[in-house]
């Protein structure tokens, strides 16, 4: 059944780019391991403003950012050297580990003619076995990514496992993302192996036992649900979810099972222990000040 109803909350992280975040949310922290959600566009702005929504190098421990265009392209850069021009319909898996930095820039305005940039960003809490390993980026073809299609429905499964489907994006714990396509009128229904589940409505509606849910809405279920919802328009929608990991704090772009990793990232990036990407290192984002405790600071700022 439907455990609750999360709205996405407007927020701003560059100059032009304002996005919808999703979680944290101060009721639900997590769905499986899944601690952020951002949907990003679509971005309609003035070529001469492009630069103004650059997100510049900023620091990441004990996650995985995770970056899925649905149009448009972004450049990201990172501390391990990495140059990758991420375009709709990859997957783009960043593991921070012990600490990584990145920047995320929107070097082709062309890219962003009629509103076509937009792009949901994750971040997924590492197992504590895994918050120091090395840090790591990969970059998943569309043609790596299995696509099922019946009549009124499409869907790609971006990581994990669910409806039968797997692929070899490299995860570190048992989880379920999926980009999902409907036609109106057509029925679905979650994916049963996972514990903790969700719907993140994109575009358009649905239907959910009698109530309909619209785009900017996440719907969080219970482990027992069998309901089965249905498309009131033609929609896309975001499937995911997974195994929970057990608290995590999060403050700024920093997640860890404890509080005094937290302050350790704090005093690495203040110091430049966490070193900037080879290729874009002239400037970067500095420590926020610290107006909270660090187990419950500020949502993260950063895109991803």
């Amino acid at each position: 059944m439907l455990e609750m109803v999360i709205e996405a909350r407007m927020a701003s992280i560059a100059e032009g780019m304002n996005v919808r975040r999703i979680l944290p949310f101060r009721l639900r922290r997590m769905v499986g391991p899944f601690i952020f959600m951002d949907h990003a566009g679509p971005v309609d702005i003035q070529p001469q403003a492009v630069a103004k929504m650059d997100v510049l190098p900023h620091p990441h421990i004990g996650l995985s950012t995770v970056s899925y265009l649905f149009g448009g392209q972004v450049t990201h850069r990172d501390s391990l050297g990495v140059e990758q021009i991420i375009r709709p319909g990859e997957v783009n898996w960043m593991t921070a580990g012990k600490g990584i930095s990145h920047s995320e820039r929107f070097e082709d305005p062309a890219a962003l003619a009629g509103g076509e940039l937009e792009m949901i960003q994750t971040w997924v809490a590492l197992p504590e076995k895994d918050e120091e390993s090395s840090p790591t980026f990969d970059n998943y073809k569309p043609e790596r990514l299995p696509i099922f299609t019946e009549t009124g429905i499409w869907m790609r499964l971006i990581a994990g496992d669910a409806y039968g489907l797997r692929n070899d994006v490299k995860t570190h714990s048992p989880l379920f993302y999926l980009h999902v396509i409907l036609e109106k009128g057509k029925r679905f229904a979650l994916p049963k192996e996972h514990t903790e589940r969700a719907i993140y409505i994109a575009k358009g509606s649905i239907e959910v036992a009698g109530q309909t849910y619209t785009a900017g809405q996440m719907l969080v279920f219970t482990k027992d649900n069998d309901d089965v919802f249905l498309a009131k328009e033609n929609s896309t929608l975001m499937l995911l979810g997974g195994e929970p990991l057990g608290d995590r704090y999060i403050w700024w772009n920093f997640v860890s099972s404890r509080k005094e990793r937290i302050e350790q990232a704090k005093s690495d990036w203040k110091e430049g222990r966490i070193i900037l990407p080879p290729n874009d290192n002239h400037e970067f984002v500095p420590l926020p000040e610290d107006k909270t405790k660090p187990a419950g600071g500020p949502p993260p700022q950063a895109l991803s």
